[in-house]
């Protein structure tokens, strides 16, 4: 955010001094160029006048000492001549005697009446030069010529003086704006990232987060005061939630266990003929009493962040396979334990060990008999695998997807579970900030994979020991 900001502001400020500076550089230069020709062309208008009586008359006079002073003056170089364009005087001359100089352009011009100016470059001098020629003129009557070059370089050092001196103001002025930019940009940003800090702690679950409102322009102000009103209502919503998931907790089992009881009483008051009635009613009450075991479980779990501790997942796996290998036995099923050396995982209490029974659960069901279910852990970057495999149909692409969906069970499942098994352990899962998928085991079946986060060093330790009582089936 500071950083677009700033950014952004440099680039105006960048853009304002182009449009500004480069032009009154262009101008500055041009102005130079003028009034060096201007000067120039005045001065060689005044040598055409003290030449024009000595060219009318065709005698050379003092032209040779006029032009030599002007020489010294000024540093000027002046040639004049006849209107043949023969030299009758040079300041400078290369060489004895009189030279043609009616080929010249600026030379021609002037002996036919016109002025001629211009700027060329002189690489026996190695500099630019500036010329004027003017025509020396009487009545009408062009005697001759007068041309006076003159170097640049004086001209060219204020341009670039004026230059320099531009880029330092642009500079003075860049430095300016880009603390002005940064003091703006900072009373911007900080008050949004702190906003931002403050939204991902809510996120993480801590609900009491409320944004700073007394921090940053109005409009930043506003945004705190409008997430402070949403996070105080999620506040009250989740309160409530958890309100009703309690007192539903305790409405449902309580009427629930006290029917069961009252149906397994009644067992010795039926008829033969009545009891498989009864038992199928007992039935049912266990079925329902799983079923709101399962809702509750969900609605606790939907939209919290758990608190995390490290646990040793490899431990954890060898626990529950040391749990449900007897039922796997049972079941003609062979469960087996593939374990590598894996890092401490961050999770919440209890987390593991439900979704890990789940999963096996599923895959007992899903296994036929004189098949294998393989539990193993693996480290994958800065995670780590837990694998339920099956031996099983495995699913289609489409049964995966939708397999996380509540109450939707896959048509080669059995129909005592409700479809809350998967969608529990995955709001487990997620709520320790980890990921379950399900994917095609090798050689067919169902590779069932959590995938969790390496505990950070300061992670407080899990210290309870894991449950080793006897698995019930979840539904």
């Amino acid at each position: 955010m500071t950083a677009r900001l700033l950014a952004s502001y440099l680039t105006l400020a960048v853009f304002v001094l182009l449009i500004l500076e480069i032009p009154l550089g262009i101008a500055f230069a041009r102005n130079q160029q003028a009034l060096l020709t201007t000067g120039v062309e005045r001065d060689a208008t005044v040598l055409a006048g003290v030449a024009e009586d000595a060219l009318e008359r065709g005698v050379r006079t003092d032209l040779d000492t006029v032009v030599a002073r002007y020489d010294q003056r000024t540093g000027g170089r002046v040639v004049i001549v006849d209107k043949q364009g023969i030299s009758v005087a040079d300041s400078e001359p290369p060489a004895p005697g009189r030279r043609d100089f009616s080929t010249r352009t600026e030379f021609a011009t002037a002996l036919s009446g016109r002025v001629a100016t211009g700027t060329r470059y002189s690489q026996t001098l190695d500099q630019r030069l500036l010329y004027v020629a003017v025509p020396v003129a009487s009545g009408g009557i062009v005697h001759g010529a007068v041309r006076i070059t003159y170097p640049t370089t004086e001209v060219d050092r204020r341009v670039t003086r004026n230059w320099l001196l531009l880029a330092a103001v642009a500079a003075v002025v860049l430095a300016a704006a880009t603390l002005a930019s940064v003091i703006i940009a900072r009373s911007v940003g900080r008050p949004l990232r702190r906003l931002q800090h403050t939204a991902s702690t809510l996120a993480d679950g801590q609900l009491s987060a409320r944004a700073d409102v007394d921090a940053g322009p109005p409009e930043v102000r506003a945004v705190a005061s409008t997430f402070n009103t949403m996070a105080t209502r999620l506040e009250q919503l989740l309160a409530s939630q958890q309100a009703f998931v309690a007192d539903a907790s305790h409405q449902l089992r309580t009427p629930l266990t006290a029917l069961r009881l009252r149906l397994e009483n009644l067992e010795p008051a039926v008829t033969s003929d009545a009891g498989a009635d009864l038992a199928a009613a007992i039935d049912e009450t266990d079925r329902l009493g799983r079923l709101v075991e399962g809702l509750l479980t969900l609605a606790r779990t939907d939209g919290a962040r758990a608190e995390t501790v490290a646990i040793d997942a490899a431990e954890a796996l060898r626990t529950r396979y040391d749990v449900w290998r007897p039922v796997t036995e049972d079941r003609d099923l062979t469960l087996r334990l593939d374990l590598t050396a894996v890092p401490p995982v961050a999770a919440a209490t209890g987390v593991i060990d439900q979704a890990l029974d789940n999963l096996i659960a599923n895959a007992i069901d899903a296994t036929p008999a004189g098949s294998a279910i393989t539990l193993a852990a693996q480290r994958a970057d800065d995670m780590v695998e837990l694998h339920v495999t099956d031996q099983g149909p495995g699913m289609t692409d489409t049964q995966r997807r939708r397999a996380f969906d509540r109450f939707w069970r896959a048509g080669t499942t059995d129909h005592n579970g409700f479809g809350l098994g998967l969608p529990i352990v995955q709001r487990l899962v997620t709520a320790s900030g980890g990921t379950i998928d399900l994917r095609d085991a090798p050689g067919g079946g169902l590779d069932a994979v959590i995938r969790l986060p390496t505990a950070r060093p300061d992670t407080r330790p899990h210290d309870e020991p894991a449950a080793a009582a006897a698995p019930r089936k979840p539904r």
